[in-house]
This record gives structure tokens, C-alpha cells and sequence, in this order.
């Protein structure tokens, strides 16, 4: 059963992803107390955190779970072991027939790793409401993210979200995840350009650093600053700062309110730039201002 209705905007980057908690499939006592947490969706993971002899029961207790609608309110995303390996077929079979809001594809290295994905799903029976994540974790996945999304736009396939893995990154690449990830900036920069550039989702990485609050919230600020939409989370402790951090504050609401207001009146209806406390303001901010209080609303900000 889909855990969320769809959001009534084509544009995948309006839906709130401020905190997306991963959840080891695993771990049933994690997997029931998310029902009562905050976050606005969770991953419940086949891939990383589940050791390989206990693949299949996290398999079974992940799709039970979201199958049975146990996170109303927030998007149910899965996320399956990579193409290609033994666990895939089983896990993407699995994982369809839960009906989860997206299934979250790891190691997608090329637009044909997008393709591949997409026919597991049809193959599958996905329904259609059912999304594609992607993990975007390795440096030929960076270094092709913007002919990976020109694909998947070309091919009208149901891809909608990009989900940074740094962990891997970081590996892959030996640049470590240190200095305020000064190395990876480019590379987190380039990333969010792609998406923006064709409309996708896109998610920050992990902070490995539970007991680190300052530097979790220094992230979560750089990140937005970057512009991603969310944090990918791994403990409950980091939801709120998160949720706090990607939301529209009072002052931005204030400020788009204003935009929209100024621009519905009607000397300014026919009007592609007007003056509002002084400053100049164009109908590309009118676009602006009314993306934050379309977040702000989603994000139960507004009344």
C-alpha cells in the first residue's frame, strides 16, 4: 500500500525531504519505533547495513512493513542491494509487491544502470506511483550526472529523487570526509546543478557523527547552502535539527508572502518587475516565493 498520497506538483525537488532516516531492515525495534518519529520519509535498507547471511530477513520484515502501512505520513522508501547482485532480482520482486512510495537503486553508475532499474521495475510490476531513487556513490556516477538525468528525462522513466552516498564516494575516491568536506564541494555542487537543471530531488549525505551535534548542524547548513533539500539521517537525534535547518524560517515565509501579495494586486498583475520596500523584485522572485510557501505548507509551516 503506498504510504503517502502524491504530492499535487510535478517538480520532485517541492515535496519535503528535510530528514530521510535510514533504517536497517533488520532491526525491528528500529523499524517500530520510526512509526512515531518525525522525519519526513525513511529509507528501510536491504544494502548496507544488513549483513549478507541476514539479507532475506530483512527483506521479508522491510516490504511487511511498508506493505502494511505502518508510516502514514511520511514517504516509505526501500532500498534494495545493487544490480547485478544475487540479492537484486529478489529484492526488487519483494520490494514491488509492498508497494513502497520509491525504491532506492544503489551504485547507479550510467544512464544504462537507470535503464536497467527501470525494467527490473516493470518486469516487477512496480505501480507506477511506486518512484526511483538513486544513489549517486561512485565517481563515474558524479562525473556523468548530468547525461544520467538528460537521460532519464529523455526516457520518461519514473526516476525522481538522487540520493548522495559520501561514504562510498569517499572510499572510492580516497578523499576523506574531513575540513568540512572542503574536497568534495565540487563535487556536491555539481551534483545538485544536475538536478536542478532537470528537476530531480536531491539529498545530502550521512554524518557519520552521532554524538557530534555541532558539526551535524554545521553540515545540515552547509548542505542547504548548497542547496540540497534534505539530510540523509542515521539517528533519531538528528531529525529535528534537520527538519529545522531545510525548512523555510520565519523570515523567509514573511518574505514570500509579501512577494506574492505585492504581485496579486491589481496594478501589478501585468507587471514583470515591480518595487516592494524599496527593491527591486521580478516575477522570477514571484517564482521563488511561491516554491518556499508551497515547502512551507507541505512541511505543515503554514496553516
Amino acid at each position: 500500500m503506498s504510504q503517502t498520497t502524491p504530492p499535487p506538483f510535478a517538480d520532485a525537488s517541492l515535496r519535503p525531504r528535510r530528514s530521510v532516516l535510514y533504517v536497517p531492515g533488520t532491526n525491528a525495534k528500529a523499524i517500530d519505533k520510526a512509526r512515531g518519529l518525525p522525519c519526513d520519509a525513511l529509507i528501510l535498507d536491504l544494502e548496507d547495513s544488513v549483513a549478507p547471511a541476514r539479507k532475506a530477513e530483512a527483506r521479508v520484515r522491510a516490504c511487511e512493513a511498508i506493505a502494511s502501512g505502518q508510516f502514514p505520513g511520511r514517504e516509505a522508501v526501500i532500498r534494495v542491494n545493487p544490480l547485478g547482485s544475487p540479492e537484486a532480482p529478489d529484492d526488487i520482486v519483494a520490494a514491488a509487491a509492498a508497494e513502497p512510495d520509491a525504491i532506492l537503486v544503489p551504485k547507479i553508475t550510467s544512464a544504462a544502470d537507470v535503464e536497467r532499474a527501470e525494467l527490473a521495475l516493470v518486469e516487477a510490476f512496480a505501480v507506477r506511483r511506486t518512484a526511483l531513487w538513486l544513489m549517486i556513490e561512485t565517481p563515474r556516477a558524479v562525473l556523468e550526472l548530468g547525461a544520467i538525468c538528460a537521460a532519464i528525462r529523455a526516457n520518461n522513466t519514473r526516476a525522481t529523487v538522487l540520493v548522495m552516498g559520501l561514504n562510498d564516494l569517499s572510499k572510492e575516491t580516497r578523499v576523506p570526509l574531513s575540513l568540512g568536506r572542503a574536497s568534495m564541494l565540487p563535487w556536491l555542487a555539481q551534483a545538485v546543478l544536475a538536478a536542478r537543471a532537470y528537476g530531480f530531488g536531491i539529498i545530502d549525505g550521512v554524518f557519520n557523527g552521532i554524538a557530534d551535534s555541532a558539526g551535524f548542524i554545521g553540515e545540515c547548513h552547509q548542505g542547504r547552502a548548497l542547496g540540497f533539500d534534505g539530510k540523509t539521517v542515521i539517528h533519531p537525534s538528528q531529525i529535528v535539527p534537520a527538519n529545522a535547518i531545510f525548512a523555510p524560517d520565519h523570515d523567509e515565509i514573511s518574505e514570500a508572502q509579501a512577494v506574492v501579495a505585492a504581485f496579486s494586486r491589481p496594478e501589478n498583475a501585468r507587471a514583470g518587475v515591480i518595487q516592494l520596500d524599496g527593491r527591486m523584485v521580478e516575477r522570477l522572485h514571484l517564482a521563488e516565493a511561491e516554491r518556499v510557501l508551497a515547502m512551507a505548507q507541505a512541511a505543515g509551516l503554514l496553516g
